[in-house]
């Protein structure tokens, strides 16, 4: 979640290292610094809060000197002050890291017996005091390096520079990503290639217990045991201007209207529009044999996966299970031989879903990932990958990469049915007839905003706000609130519509906003119907629906917002759209900071 740059350059480190955080504040953070070498010595600027603040810092102390880290840090171990921000250093070296390091407390306490003193809270300087011991002592900055990674237990990303090393630059991975770039002349180190950019599109990606070393020219990589090992040089697809926010006033704002864009892109990669056919790459498992499938996911591309698991078993009749990631090791559920496990993660280096991947391979399972990031680690270790087509994504909370999602599990599930014989030609065709008019549909819908926004100044007043939805909408209704309590602070919950009367009823009062997702269909009497409960309640109904289902909700209903009539397989793909784009107009009329909401980070590294 935190964000590493770091570069050995022939200009001015700071100015670059500044915009390359800048390119990383999407994964959330709370705290930032910059450390350089100057004449040999180590040199840092450290900010609370905002790069702004870090760029106010550094304009009035300006930061010579040509190599340099820097660092976004989202806190773990002590408060977000600048005492606790990275980089973290000695007279010797200084050190920026993502992740934790779990045995800090006893390293700490060892070195406290040989009278090193600690400036901060923090597990990470942990890291710059064991390898300030060591070179002191006469190590090089390799052997201080190799040794202190084989005390620390945990998941890391580090980069370190070192005085009187002036073209220098020392990294290590363990649970949590790093990219090396290479230059002309000059060489970079990033959380994510997205970070490097606009300096190289040339990168190898470090596996996983990987340290390397990096001059101006080169890098030296080595695996856990120290041994010289090679990582390919890849071209990224990223540019330099991939991450602008154009004119618009929010990233997220951008990123909602690329909605009808990246499900056309999505779409083309596995619907040949012509045959109106499912065409799916090689999987990594025959869904025509399996015996079960088991998704495991995170945030929003869990509840991505439980709507996957409503079509699979509806479309192809597998039985399927959906689990939250952090959750599948401990239910330790019983996999059966051959199964299949769909991993779902916009960043594809979510820790907990990592290490479920790991798991459920350790058991036999053949792992087929969907992600946004090719290379990325989640791409690396499984059997097989599907790409969302979504671009990047610099707002915190998830939306085009949602739905980009939801495209690629739709068509996994109809290329599933078609294999499995549970899904005729003539229906198949039906179908992705449905999800290729999609694009057009999410088009028009955010042309026309403005019953949204007015939905968005009632639901701005509300403290508590119920989602309601069944079937594969249920998801969608759980993401409604979670994009409304990630983005405006306020209290949301999702439910499956059958379940209001079970308890959450007793919160329905006329303060309480109830938000259903019903189009018409096969399951909108039953909708209808627990929301006229609400109503005798006293509850404000609000719903998203069809022209068809506005008409019998509008005798009792506040707000009604009119959709596109659509195939009920593709319903909740066109209704995540508009919750998103609610969740924003409430955010903006509450003045929340949309893109990087409170405590938020957008790739969450450690578990």
């Amino acid at each position: 979640m935190c964000g590493i740059v770091g570069v050995v350059g022939r200009e001015d480190a700071a100015p670059r290292l500044l915009e390359a955080l800048r390119r990383l504040e999407y994964r959330g953070y709370d705290s930032a610094g910059i450390a350089t070498l100057v004449n040999g010595h180590i040199e840092r600027r450290r900010a609370e809060g905002k790069l702004g603040n870090l760029a106010t810092v550094m304009a009035a102390q300006p930061l010579p000197g040509t190599t340099g880290i820097g660092h976004t840090r989202w806190a773990t171990h002590g408060a977000p002050t600048e005492r606790n921000a990275h980089p973290h250093a000695t007279a010797r070296v200084a050190v920026v890291h993502n992740g934790i390091i779990e045995n800090f407390s006893q390293l700490r306490a060892e070195l406290e017996a040989q009278g090193v003193r600690f400036e901060t809270e923090t597990d990470t300087e942990i890291v710059a005091k064991l390898i300030d011991h060591l070179l002191a002592g006469g190590a090089t900055p390799e052997q201080a390096v190799s040794a202190t990674l084989k005390k620390i237990h945990g998941a890391f990303g580090l980069a370190m520079v070192f005085a009187g090393h002036p073209r220098k630059l020392i990294a290590a991975r363990q649970g949590s990503p790093l990219a090396v770039g290479f230059g002309e002349g000059e060489m970079f180190v990033g959380s994510d290639a997205l970070a490097l950019s606009p300096m190289t599109r040339r990168i190898a990606y470090m596996e996983e217990g990987d340290w390397a070393v990096l001059d101006a020219h080169s890098a030296q990589f080595f695996d856990a045991q120290d041994r010289p090992v090679e990582r390919p040089i890849k071209l990224t697809a990223f540019s330099g201007a991939a991450v602008g926010k154009g004119n618009y006033r929010h990233f997220m704002e951008k990123e909602l209207h690329e909605h009808p864009v990246v499900l056309g892109d999505t779409l083309r990669q596995y619907v040949d529009p012509a045959s109106r056919a499912v065409a799916l790459p090689a999987l990594p498992f025959d869904p025509a044999a399996v015996p079960r499938i088991t998704f495991s996911a995170c945030g929003s591309a869990y509840l991505a996966a439980q709507v996957g698991r409503y079509w699979i078993e509806q479309v192809a009749r597998i039985p399927t299970d959906a689990d939250i990631a952090s959750e599948l090791r401990y239910r330790d559920p019983p996999l059966p031989e051959g199964g299949a496990a769909i991993l779902v993660s916009q960043s594809g280096e979510t820790a907990d879903t990592l290490a479920a991947l790991r798991l459920l391979k350790q058991r036999g399972q053949h792992v087929l990932s969907v992600v946004n990031v090719p290379e990325s680690t989640m791409d690396r270790e499984s059997h097989g990958t599907l790409l969302t087509v979504a671009g990047p994504e610099i707002g915190v909370a998830s939306t085009k990469a949602f739905t980009a999602q939801l495209a690629v599990l739709a068509s996994l599930a109809l290329g599933f049915g078609r294999a499995r014989g549970t899904l005729s030609a003539a229906e198949e065709a039906r179908l992705t007839a449905a999800l290729l008019e999609l694009p057009s549909h999410a088009a028009a819908l955010l042309e026309d905003g403005a019953a949204i926004e007015a939905m968005a100044k009632e639901v701005a007043q509300a403290r508590d706000v119920l989602f309601l939805g069944r079937g594969s909408l249920y998801p969608i209704a759980l993401e409604g609130a979670l994009k409304l309590k990630e983005l405006s602070y306020i209290h949301a919950e999702g439910y499956a519509a059958g379940e209001m009367k079970h308890g959450p009823i007793a919160l329905i009062d006329p303060a309480v906003p109830v938000i259903a997702l019903c189009p018409s269909g096969p399951l909108f009497e039953k909708t209808a119907s627990n929301l006229q409960e609400a109503a005798a309640r006293g509850g404000r109904i609000m719903a998203f629906t069809d022209a068809e289902g506005a008409a019998a909700l509008s005798r009792f209903a506040e707000r009604v917002v009119v959709l596109p009539a659509v195939d009920p397989f593709v319903a909740p793909i066109l209704h995540a759209i508009p919750v998103q784009i609610l969740a924003y107009h409430v955010a903006v009329l509450r003045g929340t900071d949309v893109d990087q909401p409170r405590n938020l980070a957008k790739a969450v590294t450690v578990e």
